[in-house]
This record gives C-alpha cells, structure tokens and sequence, in this order.
C-alpha cells in the first residue's frame, strides 16, 4: 500500500513540460538507514552519508537540467518526514511523500504519481550513488523525449538498477521482480520484452551500499580514481566529499576501509 496523503507538497515551478526524476530517499535516522555501510561505519556515520547523498543526487539532478529539461522531485519515506527534507533540500525541489509496503509498488506509485501531475516523462533514481555523472541523465531526458514509447534503464554494477525512466505507465515492469539481488536488472529487461517496448540502456554505474563501494567513492572523491569511462563527467559529490574528508581527518576511517596511506589524502587533491 502506498500513501500519498501529503500529495506533492513541494512542486517545481513550471515543471509540466519537463521530464520530472524522483529521488528514492529516507530520511536520515542512525540504525535506519545505509546500515550495510555498518561495519565499517557507525550507525551516526552511515547517517550522515544517507543526508550526503541525498544532496549530491539533488545537485545531480539539478546539474542535469542545465543541460536537458529535466526537474527534481524527492519521494520520500517514513511517514511525517517532511521535516528532514525541508531541512536538508534545496528551494525548487518537489516533493512528495511515498509510503509502501513493497519497493515495487512505491515506484510505481511514484510514477503513477509524476504522470498524473502532467510530465510527459517520469524517472525513478535511487540514492546510492552520489558520483553519477549528470551527463547521463540529461541523455535519459533526450532520449524519452524522442517520438515513439520506449523506456530508459541504468544498470548498477550490483545487477540492480540506478535509474528506470518512462514515458507511459508500464507497470508490468514491476512485476515479479526479485528486488534487493542480482537479477533485477535482468529481470526488468525481461519484462519490457514481454511487452514489446524498447529499452535504451546507459552505462553502468555504482551504489555506495557496502564497504567495497565505499572505497570506489573514496577513490573517485579522495584518490583520484576514475569510475566508468573518461569522457563521462562524475557528479560533483561536495557533500559526500567533505563527509569523507572530515571522517578520515579524524584517523578511524582510513583504517577501517583498509585504506594505503598514500590514498587517504592530499593537499593536491583536495585542491583538484
């Protein structure tokens, strides 16, 4: 069951013509939320990089819309939240609050619920990956605003998806799906075909949902490292820069993700 009770609380002025992206959040709560990133963080820490994340998406999103037209909305979780993300969002985000009791269903009634508000396109984008560059969501928007029905799918590295984009209600998309494993993505692909509707696929990206991901946005973030190819730009990811900055400064956090001192950080990178 969902509950829309509170509606869209918050809509992005002028948006009926635009493809609207709903980031899937939580309101940051220790023991709550991102608790597969404990170990190696604690329960505050893996809070604050829930909040992190959740800003760095929304400056994704809003990165994205200076290159395409596209608006962000958060649907969010739990019930009376609205506090959290009033504190922690910027001014011209929608909102919307997205209660379930199935994951499938909350995106479909997040969908159904963009649709209804008049955008001739609608996306769902998880939370989890802060360094997804803007540049693949602009082309989400370029390609659901091509004639013809078709679907726009993000795959995770983790064989689930980042990011699921719709021009219509396809909610056969969601059926039977294995959500929280490796088949997910597959799976969607597979429910698409049985109804005949074209799917463009970007490239892969991460979830920062375990400690090994956890290194990957260190070594995007702190190290230097790149993800994915060279011509994609990575997403800003302030917030969740200075979150791993100020953790490491504090000596406990190298240790814990079995960092090399030479990658924990440097005044030129801080810079860079």
């Amino acid at each position: 069951m969902i509950d829309l009770r509170e509606g869209v609380r918050t809509r992005a002025p002028g948006s009926g013509d635009l493809c609207a992206i709903a980031v899937m959040a939580k309101a940051s709560a220790p023991g709550r939320t991102k608790t597969r990133l404990c170990p190696p963080l604690d329960p505050t820490e893996a809070a604050a990089f829930n909040t992190a994340f959740i800003q760095d998406i929304v400056g994704n999103i809003l990165a994205a819309g200076r290159m395409a037209p596209v608006t962000p909305y958060v649907a969010y979780g739990p019930a009376g939240a609205a506090y959290f993300f009033d504190a922690v969002l910027p001014p011209g985000v929608g909102r919307m609050e997205a209660v379930a009791t199935g994951f499938g269903a909350c995106l479909t009634m997040t969908l159904a619920h963009l649709f209804a508000l008049g955008h001739p396109a609608a996306a769902v984008l998880n939370a989890d990956s802060p360094t997804l560059p803007p540049a693949l969501l602009a082309e989400l928007a370029a390609v659901l605003a091509q004639p013809g029905d078709r679907a726009v799918l993000g795959p995770s590295t983790d064989g689930g998806y980042y990011v699921l984009g719709l021009k219509a209600p396809h909610w056969h998309l969601f059926a039977d799906i294995d959500w929280s494993t490796e088949r997910v993505f597959d799976q969607t692909l597979a429910r698409a075909a049985d109804i005949g509707l074209p799917v463009h696929v970007l490239p892969p990206w991460y979830d920062v949902d375990d400690a090994h991901a956890l290194r990957l946005l260190h070594g995007e973030l702190i190290a230097g490292v790149p993800f994915g190819t060279a011509s994609l730009a990575r997403g800003a990811a302030r917030n969740s820069a200075d979150l791993l900055r100020r953790l490491l400064a504090q000596g406990r956090l190298a240790e814990r993700l079995g960092l090399p001192v030479a990658d924990i950080d440097s005044p030129c990178r801080r810079a860079s």
